[in-house]
């Protein structure tokens, strides 16, 4: 059995799967951002994976991210790969022929919800564009853009 903070992190995660709507997704990173865990994406993915079926969470909903404004199925066995995407599709979400799905089109822009929230996070809720954590307006130079 997990330790009760894995078991407490896992179903904040849990909490805020729920709240994707029908027909967005939202990326393992911003799922762990609005659970309060930035930079928590493997996390996120974690808790997905031993999530059992009476937690009933809409897992097609979460992907990967493949850039700023796409994301990808992130499930590499083929069989849940074509699961996902025939559940997403059904939805609504446009996939791609290689898993890509436009997140300026379907990624989940959560609204701050008052009482009753799911705590943690940022505050400013998972953006599509992160800003520097430094305070500067200008981009780091680096090879992986």
């Amino acid at each position: 059995m997990a330790a009760p903070e894995v078991e407490r992190l896992y179903r904040l995660i849990y909490q805020v799967i729920q709240r994707i709507p029908k027909g967005h997704v939202a990326t393992y990173g911003q799922v762990a951002e609005l659970a309060g865990l930035p930079g928590g994406a493997r996390v996120a993915g974690a808790a997905l994976k031993v999530s059992k079926p009476k937690h009933q969470l809409p897992w097609q909903r979460v992907i990967g991210k493949a850039s700023k404004l796409r994301g990808r199925i992130a499930i590499h066995d083929p069989v849940g790969a074509a699961m996902q995407r025939q559940l997403l599709e059904h939805e609504g979400v446009s996939v791609g022929d290689t898993g890509l799905i436009a997140l300026d089109d379907f990624g989940w822009l959560p609204v701050a919800r008052q009482r009753g929230s799911v705590r943690g996070g940022s505050g400013r809720g998972a953006s599509l564009r992160r800003r520097p954590r430094s305070g500067s307006t200008r981009r780091a130079s680096s090879s992986r853009r």
